[in-house]
């Protein structure tokens, strides 16, 4: 397109003297470049066949439209002096055979434009989703570190359909745009050589309207996407919170948040279609005026004596084909750039750094060992304040502390879902950071009092440990935790789980987790207050189970509740970032400090 308006412009110059030295140079800082994103387009290769193959069956197209628009202006023009009633309907007979090809031609490069463009944009969709996907999994466990889940969510699903647009019919149509004014100015000149060169000179026009609005429009959509990831955020918060709100009758006052987050997003769309109305009018006013000019210049042509009435005809027919093509590049182009707004996005994702990834296998001699180590999620807010921990291989820790003191955090970094911490951490010998991810995850089991369960059946949540699982495995697994007298009596495996298995208790989702969790048979499992908000039944039941595993697994078990600790190895007694506090719960007892506090406290409350 650059090249076209260039040219275009140096026959401005000639023909009516204007000096469009200015602009050239204007739009060779970038505009035009602009209007293709080159990373999108190098980011999907496989694309690129399937945009030269939709453009191809435009041109074809094209080139049939002319044959056709030739025959039947000769027709016309023949009709106007011709007598010979013969002759006329031999003429008939071949503009009806020529028309019918034509037709047919059409159709058919319509229909396999209309599949390069559906293959173009699953291409891309496909392309995309699976680079995101592959960056969300090399970013680890980590990743909301770094990005807001909603936000990812937004990326991945509207991010990325907003450039099936751009790549299905933006890419082809700027292509075309550029090589259909080309084709029928080269044409025309065959014709009448003025009337192509005031068409052709036209034409650029419009793209060069394209590009005065495209500086203010990306900034506009910008602002446009971040307003729609902020009021995404708010909406998925409240939704997520909305029992919660209800409890402390709070909806209205974030109902009230809700609809200002809303209203700004209703005035930055407005904002963007007003700017969308505005570039369409003047597209429009160029592209129909453009028209009217080349009608008007052939007619003058006429009339002078320098064509005939079926060059006449023709020039008149064709001369909205100059400009329909980049009509509908500035169509697309709007929703085009709310596809590159949002590939900013997507690109600002793929572009995180990402932490060196160990290559080391989980060691056999698993030792854990934190030696002064210091997290903090925000700077001047540090969780961990060089805490020292040590968890012999097949021991049995235990990590308590009061609420806030960093007791899941410090699962979160043994589990690398919390990156970025100071000091040393050693697995054997071998540090954190050079043990692969997919290691870890294949010898440590994490498990929360929120363990996330899939809408499926019961033997789909289990074969996610072990796909390969037989029934009895699972069944054993499921009489550890007392679940398969349940199981049995609601249709054995196959009984259905709603969404995040709703239609089962508190307790009969921990217990599911952990038969989960037992059917991988890891080194290490990490308790991380698993029977938290669960009735005492199923946490007595996990906690015989939690200590049955200790007899030879490795197990740290973090816990507000003390009695579930008294057996352990080691106590470690976390305090306001510190390690108060370790030891066996009799010898905590002795030193009559935090632990017996805390202690003889929970004792007091149990007992009333």
């Amino acid at each position: 397109m650059q090249p076209l308006i260039f040219k275009s412009m140096k026959l401005l110059n000639k023909v009516v003297g204007y000096n469009s030295d200015r602009l050239l140079n204007y739009l060779n800082k970038g505009w035009i470049n602009n209007m293709i994103k080159k990373r999108l387009v190098q980011i999907v290769p496989d694309s690129k066949k399937y945009i030269a193959g939709n453009v191809l069956f435009q041109w074809i197209a094209l080139i049939s439209n002319i044959v056709f628009m030739t025959v039947i202006t000769s027709f016309i023009a023949t009709l106007a002096v011709t007598k010979d009633t013969g002759d006329l309907k031999q003429r008939i007979l071949q503009l009806a055979a020529v028309s019918a090809v034509c037709f047919l031609i059409r159709f058919i490069c319509n229909i396999f434009s209309a599949r390069m463009s559906y293959k173009s944009s699953k291409t891309v969709k496909k392309t995309l989703r699976n680079l995101i996907y592959e960056k969300l999994l090399r970013l680890g466990a980590s990743y909301n570190e770094k990005i807001k889940t909603s936000e990812l969510v937004q990326i991945t699903v509207e991010g990325v359909d907003q450039l099936e647009t751009y790549f299905g019919a933006y890419l082809p149509q700027f292509f075309y745009a550029m090589l259909a004014p080309l084709t029928l100015f080269v044409y025309v000149c065959t014709i009448n050589v003025t009337s192509a060169v005031i068409l052709l000179i036209c034409v650029p026009l419009i793209p060069i309207s394209i590009a005065a609005v495209q500086t203010w429009a990306k900034k506009l959509l910008s602002k446009y996407w971040d307003q729609y990831t902020a009021l995404g955020d708010t909406f998925l918060e409240n939704l997520q919170g909305l029992t919660t709100l209800k409890i402390y009758q709070a909806d209205e006052y974030k109902n009230s948040q809700m609809n200002e987050e809303s209203e700004k997003f209703r005035k930055i769309t407005m904002k963007v279609l007003t700017m969308q109305l505005n570039s369409i009018s003047i597209m429009d006013f160029v592209a129909y005026g453009g028209a009217a000019l080349g009608l008007i210049v052939s007619v003058l042509q006429f009339r002078s004596g320098y064509i005939d009435m079926a060059g006449c005809l023709l020039i008149i027919l064709l001369s909205a084909d100059f400009f329909i093509p980049m009509r509908q590049l500035g169509s697309f182009f709007h929703i085009a750039m709310n596809g590159m707004a949002a590939s900013d996005k997507i690109f600002h994702f793929l572009d995180m750094k990402e932490s060196e990834k160990g290559n080391k296998e989980f060691p056999g001699n698993h030792n854990i060992s934190f030696r002064n180590v210091q997290f903090a999620y925000e700077t001047q807010r540090p969780i961990l304040k060089n805490i020292n921990v040590e968890c012999p291989m097949g021991s049995f820790t235990a990590i308590v502390g009061e609420s806030g003191c960093g007791k899941s955090t410090f699962a979160g970094i043994l589990t690398k879902k919390n990156e970025n911490f100071g000091g040393s951490i050693t697995i054997g010998g071998v540090r954190l950071s050079d043990i692969s991810e997919k290691s870890l995850m294949e010898n440590v089991t994490y498990i929360s009092h929120q363990s996330y369960m899939f809408k499926g059946t019961i033997r789909d949540n289990l074969r996610m440990s072990d796909p390969d699982a037989a029934d009895d495995k699972m069944w054993e697994v499921l009489r550890h935790v007392k679940l398969d007298g349940y199981i049995k009596e609601q249709g054995g495996l196959d009984m259905k789980l709603n969404e995040q298995a709703s239609n089962l208790s508190g307790g009969q989702r921990q217990r599911l987790a952990l038969a989960r969790a037992l059917m991988r048979d890891n080194s290490v499992y990490i308790f991380d207050e698993a029977t938290s908000n669960i009735d005492v039944e199923s946490e007595d039941d996990i906690m015989a189970e939690v200590h049955n595993l200790a007899r030879t697994k490795t197990v740290i078990l973090i816990s507000h509740r003390l009695a579930n600790v008294v057996k352990a190895d080691n106590i470690y007694v976390f305090s306001d970032g510190y390690v108060a506090e370790c030891g066996k719960h009799e010898a905590l007892l002795e030193k009559n400090g935090i632990y017996a506090s805390l202690w003889n406290t929970q004792c007091e409350m149990e007992n009333i």
